[in-house]
């Protein structure tokens, strides 16, 4: 036989370095399991970290979609089966506030525990022109400014709260959610068990609400984005919200110090919230429809000075039944390692986002969740995922009993005690308020902490002058504003409906001038050529 030829060789080996990318890549995709889309609704308080898991897990394959409109909407939508998965932070009810039934519909169903967070209070106060960024309020504060019984921003409880720091006059707008909302049921059920006697003839009877009632002043928005937004808009001066902490730490807004059975005023970051749930009664009868749902009145009446007292949990209803009509295979898997991301990997960026990583027994209660997938489909591979293979922040590999964000969570700064300060360090920047300046959160601050030794405005120690109207530190370089309150112009819209009729004419000519230029220059060359022959 004849010897192939050199060239031939050559032309063989150029191919195979060619294709074996190609090979490559195809026997990736051969290892990866069948994904298919998945789809959720529901919480918008759980929203920004649910949003960043699903880009995450994006390029592993794995198509999810998830859409706001409140936990009630997630709940019915779940129930009818609508969506693959619903999120919410109540269970169901059985029946709504309205006598309208509120169940699966029969779907079968686990609750998995896939965050934990605080309900902050927002706001915006201008004093002079400036932001205010460090208000305090007590729980009965709060409880009362929305009941309308505190109706202005120079009420003596507020300045009872800030120490002597009078506010001016200005109206209180509440702010509250429009739709039905895990985040109000949360922050009602805390006005319900805790001050009963300002809730109850407010709403008509005992008990939360998923719809708030609007009254007085009170505006009422969609969705958690709407309600920071109203905030934050030119027009928010004098307002007040409910919301998740993700929300004004990603609009670098502030938040109220709710002040704490231990005597501090604290604000939730992961830290104070990792301390406060230490003090939740989770449900441990895996017999029950309710197992791993939150009970926390221990929570709300913490003694701990770190902890913050309108902290829980956020909760994926994930469909277990084998018969499930949405159900397949392989939107089983995605599942499955979307929410194995989500309990891992993903906790690790709760913090950074507003939220706090889920401990140790509700990560290990979320695989037991999990599997119910495998034993609903036994083509759907849960092998490899446990704990142990878990990166969490709140849990350290050879030490699975100790919640290590809570062990490590600072204490309070002197300076945010009832009857201190108050702190001129700025809210709603997901960093702890403290005077250790070697905790964790507080090494990238290039600060130190107002009322630790050495600190600008100090004097051996003591906190800093404070500027009695703007709460804000006073230094030599510094003066006391103006107690005038500017008033704002309103924006209705960042998008306007004149301008995008403009523009829509203007991209119109745009496509049209690409279309027919090149064709109209053809021609006039063509005629000027003409006419240079004929001349």
């Amino acid at each position: 036989m004849n010897r192939p030829s050199r060239r031939v060789l050559l032309a063989f080996a150029a191919l195979l370095t060619a294709l074996t990318p190609a090979l490559q890549s195809a026997s990736a995709q051969a290892a990866r399991p069948d994904y298919a889309q998945i789809e959720g609704s529901g919480s918008t308080w759980s929203q920004v970290i649910v949003d960043q898991w699903i880009a995450d897990v994006s390029s592993s394959g794995m198509p999810v979609t998830y859409s706001g409109g409140g936990s009630s909407m997630g709940r019915k939508n779940f129930a009818q089966g609508v969506t693959d998965f619903g999120i919410s932070e109540i269970p169901y009810p059985g029946t709504d506030e309205f006598g309208n039934p509120d169940t699966s519909n029969g779907r079968e169903y686990a609750y998995l525990p896939i965050v934990a967070g605080g309900t902050a209070f927002t706001y915006q106060i201008k004093v002079g022109g400036k932001m205010l960024k460090t208000l305090r309020l007590s729980g009965e504060t709060l409880a009362k400014i929305f009941t309308n019984k505190i109706t202005n921003w120079n009420d003596p409880a507020i300045t009872k709260d800030n120490n002597g720091r009078a506010l001016p006059s200005l109206d209180i707008t509440p702010v509250v959610r429009s739709d039905g909302s895990g985040t109000t049921a949360q922050f009602t059920t805390w006005l319900d068990k805790e001050y009963p006697s300002l809730w109850r003839p407010f709403f008509g009877r005992s008990g939360y609400t998923s719809y708030y009632p609007r009254k007085g002043r009170a505006l009422a928005q969609s969705g958690s984005d709407q309600v920071m937004n109203t905030v934050a808009g030119f027009a928010g001066n004098g307002t007040i919200a409910y919301v998740e902490y993700s929300y004004p730490v990603n609009k670098n807004f502030p938040v109220v110090k709710v002040l704490n059975k231990g005597g501090y005023y604290v604000e939730p970051t992961q830290y104070n919230v990792a301390v406060a749930l230490t003090q939740a009664k989770i449900n441990k009868d895996k017999g029950s429809q309710m197992y791993l749902t939150q009970i926390l009145d221990g929570v709300y009446r913490a003694k701990d000075p770190r902890a913050y007292p309108l902290s829980s949990y956020s909760y994926m209803i994930l469909p277990t039944g084998a018969d499930d009509r949405r159900m397949t295979t392989a939107k089983r898997q995605t599942l499955m390692d979307f929410m194995y991301y989500g309990l891992c990997e993903g906790q690790t960026k709760a913090g950074p986002f507003g939220y706090s990583p889920l401990p140790l027994n509700l990560v290990k209660a979320g695989f037991e969740q999990l599997n119910l997938l495998a034993k609903a489909d036994g083509g759907v591979d849960a092998k490899n995922r446990d704990v142990s293979r878990c990166n969490n922040p709140t849990f350290v590999s050879g030490n699975l009993n100790e919640n290590k964000l809570a062990k490590e969570a600072p204490m309070p700064a002197a300076c945010d005690k009832v009857g201190a300060g108050p702190c001129g360090t700025e809210t709603g920047t997901g960093k702890p308020s403290t005077d250790d300046g070697s905790a964790p959160g507080t090494e990238d601050t290039g600060t130190t902490a107002p009322g630790a030794p050495g600190a600008p405005g100090t004097e051996d120690g003591a906190p800093p002058a404070v500027d009695p109207e703007t709460g804000q530190p006073v230094t030599a370089q510094t003066t006391a504003t103006s107690a005038e309150v500017f008033a704002n112009p309103t924006e209705v819209s960042a998008d306007r409906a004149a301008e995008r009729k403009v523009f829509g004419w203007l991209a119109v000519g745009e496509l049209l001038a690409l279309v027919l230029l090149p064709g109209l220059g053809a021609a006039w060359l063509r005629r000027r050529q003409m006419l240079r022959r004929q001349a």
